[in-house]
């Protein structure tokens, strides 16, 4: 069995029902295992309630909490990230500044890589904050994957909507007041599919 690790950081559930839909794409190919995981937590629950995210943390509460060593043990994994500046969040940061070890073991290196992201607005990082990942799976030797333009989803212009060859996104509105659209989901159920058939490929060749 291919196991393809989704570990993500979502603080309002955008990234987390994304992740679900990159799930649902991993196990529809044959012999592969979506494994949702999340990194932890860096803000205090006083901090949390105050930027009204408590009660969409419990909700995620039931996923369980990645270690560094998840991502060695994994056949290929898919990173989801909201963006902050047009980069990765701080949890996500925190998590990888971890990984040193593994870089020195090349414990990464012909794994498949792939990012998926979620921003406030249309143009607030969508593209930036999955290219700016890409750096850290380089660097750790990983073979990255992206949303190629065979879903057909990135050629519908009929609605404001994420995704792009890097990776599936969706638009989180700047009050949180937005969900991931049905094209948004579709897009990361592709993505996910994609990773699980390159990663079955390059298992079969290792």
């Amino acid at each position: 069995m291919t196991k393809i690790l989704i570990v993500y950081y979502s603080m309002y559930t955008h990234i987390h029902k994304m992740a679900e839909s990159i799930a649902e794409g991993v196990r529809s190919v044959s012999g592969c295992e979506a494994l949702l995981k999340r990194v932890p937590e860096t803000l205090s629950e006083d901090v949390l309630r105050a930027m009204g995210a408590l009660d969409a943390q419990k909700s995620m509460a039931n996923v369980p909490v990645a270690t560094v060593d998840d991502l060695a043990a994994a056949d290929a994994i898919i990173f989801g990230t909201p963006t902050r500046f047009g980069n990765m969040c701080g949890q996500m940061r925190q998590f990888l500044d971890a990984t040193g070890q593994l870089w020195m073991q090349g414990a990464l290196v012909g794994k498949a890589g792939s990012v998926f992201t979620s921003t406030g607005t249309q143009h607030g990082g969508q593209e930036s904050t999955i290219l700016s990942f890409h750096t850290t799976l380089l660097h750790q030797g990983m073979v990255i994957v992206g949303l190629p333009y065979a879903f057909a989803g990135q050629m519908d212009n009929s609605e404001i909507t994420g995704g792009s060859p890097y990776g599936a996104s969706t638009i989180a509105g700047t009050k949180g007041e937005r969900v991931p659209t049905a094209n948004d989901l579709a897009g990361a159920r592709f993505q996910g599919a994609h990773v699980a058939d390159i990663a079955k490929r390059l298992c079969r060749q290792s």
